[in-house]
């Protein structure tokens, strides 16, 4: 039998608690550096668009939440499918430490999509392709949390790991109708400012977005890894056979 992969190593609670335990702090300062700076390039020194005004600063926070929101659930997909795949306890902890920082960023989208949209379209809400599957996606992280919290058992959670990873690998098949809506169909919401092919927007604008995005990314990174780091503390804390390898942690 040919030795594991490296990478392996790090599917041990031992391992993954070092890891994430060095991570940890310099996420936080990325955070708290790329947040500030960007909001303040942002919404105080980039120009007025012409177009849209001065209500196009909250795509500052709407941009990186709709990024995160959509990438967080992805993840919440692969690590499921790994789950199911290898029954590995940490691929589950990721999924589930996932899945509020999803719907967080997922609420926080809608709620600035519709202070973005009202002086904008003249309307708080419509039920456009975009933000109707937008809508969907906060609902599935909201499902998720709550059929994996009423499922599990007070010393067993591998049902409730079991029937979350099925609803994130279901949920999966909306985020393509999510990200091509506004291809697929004639919304109202515009299209990409920002793509393979370059920026359409102006280079303070870019700046600011880029590092306020970094930082929500950062944060959105140490608040999983801090989540994931509790819940399987837990788990090993929970299961009797694992005592020697809580020893080798402290």
């Amino acid at each position: 039998m040919s030795p594991p992969h490296p990478l392996w190593r790090y599917a041990s609670p031992a391992h993954f608690l070092t890891l994430t335990g060095r991570l940890l702090p310099l996420l936080w300062v990325a955070a708290a550096l790329g947040i500030g700076l960007g909001l303040t390039l942002g919404l105080f020194i980039a120009p007025t668009d012409a177009q849209q005004g001065e209500a196009y600063r909250i795509l500052y926070l709407h941009v990186p939440a709709a990024w995160i929101a959509m990438v967080c659930y992805a993840a919440m997909a692969f690590w499921a499918l790994w789950g199911l795949a290898w029954k590995t306890r940490l691929a589950f902890v990721l999924m589930r430490s996932l899945a509020p920082t999803g719907a967080l960023f997922a609420v926080l989208t809608l709620l600035t999509g519709s202070l973005w949209g009202r002086p904008t379209w003249g309307a708080w809400w419509v039920w456009d392709a975009r933000l109707t599957s937008a809508l969907l996606l906060a609902l599935l992280y909201i499902g998720f949390i709550a059929l994996t919290s009423a499922v599990d058992t007070p010393d067993d959670p591998k049902r409730g790991d079991q029937a979350g990873a099925l609803l994130a690998l279901v949920g999966a098949l909306n985020l393509p109708v999510l990200y091509f809506s506004v291809s697929w169909w004639n919304t109202l919401h515009q299209g990409a400012s920002i793509s393979t092919r370059g920026s359409a927007i102006a280079p303070e604008m870019l700046a600011g977005l880029l590092l306020s995005t970094l930082g929500f990314w950062s944060y959105a990174g140490a608040a999983v890894l801090r989540r994931a780091r509790r819940q399987l503390q837990a788990r090993v804390e929970s299961e009797a056979h694992w005592p020697r390898a809580l020893g080798s942690l402290a």
